[in-house]
């Protein structure tokens, strides 16, 4: 029986590349996203995560055409940067409300036909959950707790042969960089160094790995009977991550802030 997976973000970025990834080994690739975008040989889902009962009815819709679930990536998310202080509240509640809270609709949604299925969630988060960035703070925070919930969710769903997974990419060549909503700091409390350190984080994007480095891991990810809570793309940031758990966390902070705050 053919092997059915459900993307969001499946529009543009690591999630058109993951559905396309998919659809090319012979699964059937269901795409959400907002705008109803998917590529070619996509079955498009028109919703927005945010929306607990749109996320629903997509999930039904699906399910009624194919019968079954196997796989749940959740690529849907967005960036703000801006200083922590100056950001209003809406946009931070935003900033969590769609990579956090709408990974977690569209967990509930799927979770009892995976159930069913023995299948698997992987949640797409970013290093940035791992080494928090100055001024990119509720991106990072938004981060982290797709860390957390991944992690935590793996346990509660362990007994039914469910398994969860955070995926964690570093700089990614894709239009979030273009996307990203930057908060300006009309102050100059904070003296030109929003912007230099936004800056430095787009040039590191736009010198990144291509979205296709994340769909093969979740492409490779999806056919192993185990996979960890939490897990990094790239041998280089896999290394970076590591390091941080290990060196003292003043250290570390310290280098995040020559890296980007300065």
């Amino acid at each position: 029986m053919d092997k059915v997976v459900l993307v969001t973000g499946a529009s543009s970025g690591i999630g058109a590349e993951t559905a396309r990834r998919f659809a090319a080994a012979g699964w059937t690739v269901w795409g959400l996203s907002r705008s109803g975008g998917a590529p070619d040989g996509v079955a498009p889902l028109v919703c927005d995560v945010t929306e607990p009962a749109a996320v629903a009815e997509a999930v039904r819709t699906l399910l009624a055409a194919s019968g079954r679930l196997d796989l749940l990536i959740n690529c849907a998310g967005f960036g703000i940067s801006g200083a922590a202080e100056l950001t209003d509240e809406a946009d931070s509640l935003r900033q969590m409300q769609v990579n956090l809270h709408g990974a977690a609709a569209v967990c509930r949604a799927c979770l009892p036909a995976l159930r069913q299925s023995r299948g698997m969630i992987l949640n797409v988060s970013s290093v940035a959950g791992a080494l928090p960035i100055p001024f990119q703070t509720w991106y990072s925070v938004s981060k982290a707790a797709v860390n957390a919930y991944s992690a935590a969710l793996a346990n509660e769903v362990r007994p039914f042969g469910v398994r969860v997974c955070a995926v964690m990419p570093g700089d990614i060549r894709t239009g979030f960089t273009a996307a990203r909503r930057k908060l300006a700091d009309e102050t100059g409390l904070y003296a030109g160094r929003v912007e230099r350190s936004v800056s430095r984080m787009e040039r590191d994007e736009q010198n990144g790995m291509p979205p296709s480095a994340v769909a093969g891991k979740l492409f490779r990810l999806a056919s192993r009977r185990r996979v960890p809570p939490v897990c990094t793309v790239g041998a280089g940031y896999s290394f970076l991550v590591w390091l941080a758990r290990h060196l003292p966390p003043r250290l570390t902070n310290r280098v995040l802030y020559a890296l980007y705050a300065k």
